[in-house]
Formats: structure tokens, C-alpha cells, sequence
């Protein structure tokens, strides 16, 4: 029989759960950079959502095998399994905030490990049985939720580890997220020629497959993540005062942040960012094959989606880095100016058969995509302080939801629209990347708009040093 002394410490204290917030606690002599992997081992497995348009090919022949049938899947229909997902990683994130400043990085991080596994399997099961609304509740609820809890849980935790360096932390943790899809991609083919048959595409038994592997990954990096002690800070820091990079002192109170125009003006920033690139993550292998149907085949499209994962993973890092010596704002107007040009251009890029040029220019598109997702977190921190920034940080992904269903709906029901109406294929995205440039420009006017927050918002006696 156990004993009290089993569960009590010297001083007659219970002793934290392993998954518990204080357990967590780094011991000293810990190294901060341990925790970068730890957010890698997460973010590059629920990256794998930039992948999962090259599932959409093989899902459409589910019935027919080789081409699409009466009964398979169309794509519109598909389309909706990545706009939930998105949709409930905003929520989650969003819901989840106050629980992971709570509760501590690790069992969130743990529990988007259960959450996204599961949702591989729960999908496996709907292809297996033809029942779409599976792969619905499966990938888009289930494992959205695990993208959200995943997303948000190293942020906060590697912004409090490197407050001498903002944007470069956000840009170490998220930059996973935008790499998830250089692994998954070819992977995810790799998987399915291999589970390939007479009688399946192979895309239920790599679902199967992934789903062990990610949770596996994901359950790792918990196990590894630390926080630090209280009023931790790297040796020979002090606070910036640079306040002209908006870089605040004070901190704001999660409930506090939403009643400022800030938190609203830079969820537009962010909502007009994702909106311009994530529609065309959710059909990059498509589209390009449309585009240069002759020249582009399948796995040359699965390059294609994988070389965004790599600019959209590089610029994670590289432009929140930037972001440090630029300033968050001056960052944002590059990404909204330089992004809307190169989307004009696009369209005389893929009429002219330029390859290089039409590769290239999303090639920026999405570095400066993914730049703004890892830059975010650090102007949150900059404008709001940093002691709620995780649940400030969830709260905003929201507008990552609404961009999830705004975003694809305006590339795929648009294409099919101009399809219908005698469209040539190739040409059927120009209207849409012509809006991507009206929303470009909008959020160029948000962020300018963008100013410090009131002093009646701060909270009471919590200037940093």
C-alpha cells in the first residue's frame, strides 16, 4: 500500500501532476535553447495542413480509382474538411488561451497531440466508409482543435525565453508550422502510391500511418517543453525603451485587450494577410496544374506545394527576425505592398507560360504569408506586454478562422463559377487574385491605423524593469 510520502513533499506538500503548469518549471542551469525543438517537434507536425491539398486529387477518385465517379467526392465539397480545420483552430485557440496560461504549456501541447492523432483516424475511418461528414469531424473538428491547442502552446512559452529577441522566438516557433508541409507533402505521396491499389487510392491507410506518427511527434516535444521561473531573465538584459518601435513597457489584461482598437485593427491585419494566401495553400496543387497543364504533372505540383512549405517556413523565421530591427508595422506594409504587386502580376506570369516567374512570385507571397504569422505574436507583446500575450495571441487566431473559410471559398467557388461560365481553367483565378490585391491594400490601411495603447488600459503597477 502506498504511502502519504508518496504523493507529499518534505514540507508535507503535494507534489505537482507531471502534466501540471508547476512541473514544467525550468531547474537552473537549463539551457533556453532546448526549447526551440520542443515547439519544432509540434509545429512541423500540425504544419501538415498547408499539405493537405494533395489529398484533394485522390479523395475526388475515392469511388472511380482511377477517375472521378458519380458518387465520389466534388471538390468544392472537399474544400470545406481545411476551412474547418482553420475554423477550429481559431476557436480552439481562441477558447483555449486563458486554459494554457492556466494549466502550462505541456499539457496543452499533450492534449493537441490526442486531439490531431485522433482526427487522422476518425478520417480514415470516414474514406474507408465513403462518409464525408467523417472527415469533417475527424481532420476538420478534431484535428483542428489539435492545430489550435498545437499552435498557440510553445508561443507565449518562447517569448517569455527570449524577450531579448521577439520576433526571433515567434519566428523559431512557428516557423514549423509553415515547414510542416515540406515533410507532409512528399510523404503524404510517397504513403499513398505505396498503400495504392485496384481497389484503393491509399489515402485511408496513410491517414493511419500519419496520424501514429504525429502523435508520437507531438507527445514528445510535450515531454520536453520548460518554462521559466518567475522573473527569469537572460543574463545582462534589460527592458528596451525604443518606444518609437511601439514597443510598450506595460502590460494589458487579456479581458482589457479587447476593448482597444488595437487588438481589432491588427486582427484585420493579420484576417488580410491569411485571407490573400491561405486560399491559395488550400489549392496550390491544383492551381498549378491548371495553370501549365501541359508542363506540370502531379508530382512536379507536390514539389510545387512543398517548395511553399519551405519559403513559407523560411520566412517564418527570416521576416519575424527582420521584424526585430524593422519594427512589427513597417514589417506588415512590405508584406501588404510588396505581396499585392506580385499579386497583380501573377496572372500575366501563368498567361505566359513563365513557370519560373509564376513559382517565384508565390514563392514570396508565402514567405511573407507565413513572415506574418510569426510576426504577430511579437506585436501583440509589443503593444499589449507580455504576460497575457498567449491568450491574447489565441483570441486573435481568430481572424485565422475567418480567413480559413474567406480565403478558400473566394478560390474555389469563384474558379468553379468562372468554370461554368466557359472560362478556360488556366485563366479562371484571375478575378480572385485580383480581390487578393483590394484586401492586400486594405490591411496596409489597418495596420497604419495601428497606435500605442491608452495608458487606462494597462494594468496597475505592471511596468517592466
Amino acid at each position: 500500500m502506498s504511502s502519504v510520502s508518496d504523493y507529499k513533499n518534505g514540507r508535507g506538500e503535494s507534489k505537482p501532476s507531471f502534466f501540471s503548469k508547476e512541473a514544467t518549471i525550468a531547474q537552473p542551469g537549463f539551457s533556453r535553447w532546448m526549447v526551440p525543438p520542443a515547439a519544432l517537434a509540434v509545429h512541423l507536425c500540425i504544419g501538415q495542413a498547408y499539405a493537405f491539398s494533395v489529398f484533394n486529387g485522390p479523395l475526388t477518385k475515392i469511388v472511380g480509382i482511377t477517375q472521378s465517379g458519380p458518387q465520389d467526392w466534388a471538390l468544392t465539397s472537399l474544400g470545406w474538411i481545411f476551412s474547418l480545420a482553420i475554423v477550429c483552430l481559431g476557436l480552439s485557440a481562441a477558447f483555449a488561451g486563458r486554459w494554457l496560461e492556466k494549466v502550462g504549456p505541456r499539457r496543452t501541447m499533450f492534449t493537441a497531440a490526442c486531439c490531431f492523432g485522433a482526427g487522422f483516424m476518425v478520417s480514415a475511418v470516414g474514406v474507408w466508409l465513403h462518409q464525408i461528414v467523417l472527415l469533417y469531424l475527424g481532420y476538420g473538428l478534431l484535428g483542428g482543435i489539435g492545430l489550435g491547442l498545437g499552435y498557440v502552446s510553445p508561443v507565449s512559452t518562447l517569448i517569455r525565453w527570449f524577450p531579448d529577441r521577439r520576433g526571433m522566438a515567434t519566428g523559431m516557433a512557428i516557423m514549423g508550422f509553415g515547414g510542416g508541409a515540406m515533410i507532409a507533402a512528399p510523404l503524404s505521396v510517397a504513403l499513398m502510391n505505396h498503400f495504392k491499389s485496384a481497389t484503393s487510392v491509399g489515402v485511408a491507410e496513410t491517414f493511419v500511418v500519419m496520424g501514429v506518427l504525429y502523435f508520437i511527434s507531438m507527445t514528445i516535444g510535450s515531454l520536453a517543453i520548460r518554462i521559466p521561473p518567475a522573473d527569469w531573465k537572460p543574463a545582462g538584459w534589460t527592458a528596451p525603451v525604443a518606444q518609437g518601435k511601439l514597443i510598450s513597457r506595460n502590460h494589458v489584461h487579456i479581458d482589457e485587450a479587447l476593448k482597444t482598437p488595437q487588438f481589432y485593427l491588427i486582427w484585420a491585419v493579420l484576417f488580410f494577410n491569411v485571407t490573400a494566401g491561405i486560399g491559395i495553400l488550400s489549392q496550390a496543387s491544383v492551381m498549378i496544374q491548371e495553370s501549365f497543364k501541359e508542363s506540370i504533372t502531379a508530382g512536379a505540383a507536390a514539389g510545387f506545394v512543398g517548395l511553399l512549405s519551405l519559403f513559407n517556413m523560411g520566412g517564418r523565421f527570416i521576416w519575424a527576425s527582420a521584424s526585430d530591427a524593422l519594427g512589427r508595422k513597417n514589417t506588415y506594409f512590405v508584406f501588404f505592398l510588396l505581396g499585392a504587386v506580385l499579386y497583380y502580376l501573377v496572372p500575366s506570369f501563368a498567361a505566359a507560360g513563365n513557370v519560373a516567374l509564376f513559382v517565384a512570385a508565390y514563392a514570396v507571397i508565402l514567405s511573407m504569408y507565413g513572415g506574418g504569422f510569426a510576426t504577430v505574436p511579437a506585436y501583440l507583446a509589443d503593444i499589449f506586454g507580455t504576460a497575457f500575450v498567449g491568450g491574447i495571441h489565441g483570441r486573435l487566431l481568430t481572424a485565422w478562422a475567418a480567413a480559413g473559410v474567406a480565403g478558400p471559398v473566394l478560390i474555389n467557388y469563384i474558379r468553379a463559377y468562372e468554370v461554368g461560365h466557359g472560362v478556360a481553367n488556366a485563366d479562371a483565378y484571375t478575378i480572385t487574385l485580383r480581390i487578393m490585391v483590394v484586401l492586400l491594400l486594405l490591411g496596409a490601411v489597418c495596420n497604419f491605423l495601428v497606435k500605442q495603447v491608452n495608458a487606462k488600459h494597462h494594468m496597475k503597477e505592471t511596468a517592466t524593469a
